[in-house]
């Protein structure tokens, strides 16, 4: 029997490869958190390149899938926006564990659980926006969710302002205040991929209501 799904492509595919794909960022997130919380001995950067190469696989698979794929339930445009956004936050976070780990044993004793908190926070949320498309999208929800992403991308604004108040105040060495606002900076960009990613899904999910 001629099948129409196999003629158009199963739209499923696309979003099982999203949701790996934010799972991946949650999971870097979770990684690093890991790292920040052991001594310099014992940080080790294989699972967070484990999760890089996953998501990279992932995001690659997308790619071939839309190829080969003549219909898709979503525009395809969006999901490449999507799979984009979505594969710069793991990208971003390794990025923060090759950083840290060159001067981790000049950064002994700062406190880094606030940010870490905050990546976590925008990393869980985008996930759980993401398994809304499978549920054809209920604006609602999804205009909440936005709006808590927007809010921690606030307060992380609010919070590097704080600690470059105190980097800039003289009282710290240059060299580790170089080290830090390096990370800070970095930190910060993670939560901000986050909200480019909620962006995106708002938009999707404002077309497709």
């Amino acid at each position: 029997m001629f099948s129409l799904q196999k003629f158009f492509g199963k739209s499923d595919v696309f979003y099982d490869l999203l949701e790996k794909s934010a799972e991946e960022a949650l999971h870097g997130v979770q990684v690093l958190t890991h790292i920040f919380a052991q001594s310099p001995e014992a940080q080790k950067m294989d699972e967070l390149k484990l999760v890089r190469r996953k998501d990279k696989q992932i995001t690659e698979q997308i790619k071939e899938e839309l190829c080969r794929t003549f219909v898709t339930e979503l525009e395809r445009e969006d999901i490449e926006a999507l799979s984009n956004a979505l594969y710069k936050i793991p990208k971003t976070v390794e990025k923060i564990a090759e950083r840290y780990m060159i001067c981790s044993n000049k950064l002994q004793g700062c406190d880094f659980s606030r940010q870490l908190g905050m990546m976590e926070d925008a990393a869980s949320t985008v996930v759980l926006m993401v398994g809304e498309l499978r549920k054809k999208m209920h604006l609602e929800r999804m205009k909440d969710m936005n709006a808590k992403l927007q809010l921690i991308e606030g307060n992380a604004d609010k919070l590097i302002l704080e600690l470059l108040q105190d980097l800039y105040s003289g009282k710290h060495d240059p060299i580790k205040v170089m080290m830090l606002r390096d990370l800070y900076d970095l930190m910060e960009k993670v939560v901000d991929r986050c909200r480019d990613a909620g962006n995106v899904l708002s938009l999707i999910a404002l077309k497709y209501s």
